[in-house]
């Protein structure tokens, strides 16, 4: 099975530790983000990965050698600019080269997600694209009707929401906070912009008016967005992370 991660971002909120050491190498209880994901990604069956890098890359390309890439297929997919995640998933697609669904994953999300029940029901489902959600406080959140598909996205902080269609659905509404965790079909590399830099829940808003893009939620399982140093060191602190 194919993932990629997404590991390209600066770290901006972890200065002056990201100027220099790569977000994806800060350690939690004594191990690198990156290696707890592919570790875990490898623990549930995934064979080969793309990871996409841009800051400190180099740092990243010999901790993966250092680790022998943990006995598994990785492959880099440098951006000399950043794309943020649109672009950089576009611009990984020659190496991800996908014939079936796969998984994209950020670096700085940890949690005991089932991913195997992830895949089951993106599959049975037939979605373009299935979107681990949670029902948790944010300032963004994803809107989806009453069959668990993406109809808009509203920002809180500065009270505006964008809906799919021009108008507001019919029925009723639920707002979810976004996970970091994606199972995707690789039809969607057809229908999304040439490389650049945009945003990857851009192009769901745009697509969803014409595709299933659908809603996983679990608010059962662990998770923790570690893109912060209050929840880094939450992290640290917690029972759950082995």
């Amino acid at each position: 099975m194919k993932a990629m991660i997404l590991a390209a971002g600066l770290g901006t909120r972890f200065r002056p530790l990201t100027d220099t050491l790569p977000k994806a190498l800060i350690p939690v209880r004594g191990q690198p983000l990156l290696g707890r994901l592919i570790q875990n990604l490898k623990k549930s069956g995934y064979n080969e990965i793309v990871i996409n890098t841009h800051h400190l890359a180099g740092q990243i390309e010999k901790y993966l050698q250092d680790e022998n890439n943990f006995n598994i297929k990785i492959q880099l997919s440098h951006e000399p600019e950043i794309l943020d995640t649109g672009g950089g998933l576009k611009n990984a697609e020659p190496l991800i080269a996908a014939t079936t669904p796969f998984l994209l994953h950020n670096v700085d999300i940890l949690t005991t997600l089932n991913l195997a029940d992830l895949h089951r029901v993106h599959h049975d489902s037939g979605a373009l694209v299935t979107l681990f959600v949670r029902n948790r406080k944010t300032s963004r959140y994803l809107l989806f009707d009453q069959h668990r598909q993406l109809c808009g996205w509203k920002d809180e902080i500065k009270n505006e929401t964008r809906w799919v269609n021009d108008e507001k659905p019919g029925s009723e509404i639920q707002q979810w906070a976004f996970s970091g965790v994606h199972y995707i079909s690789p039809a969607i590399f057809k229908l999304m912009p040439p490389v650049s830099r945009y945003s990857i829940i851009d192009v769901y808003l745009e697509l969803a008016a014409r595709f299933p893009i659908k809603a996983y939620l679990d608010d059962q399982v662990f998770w923790l967005d570690v893109g912060k140093p209050e929840s880094l060191r939450q992290a640290d602190q917690s029972d759950q992370i082995i």
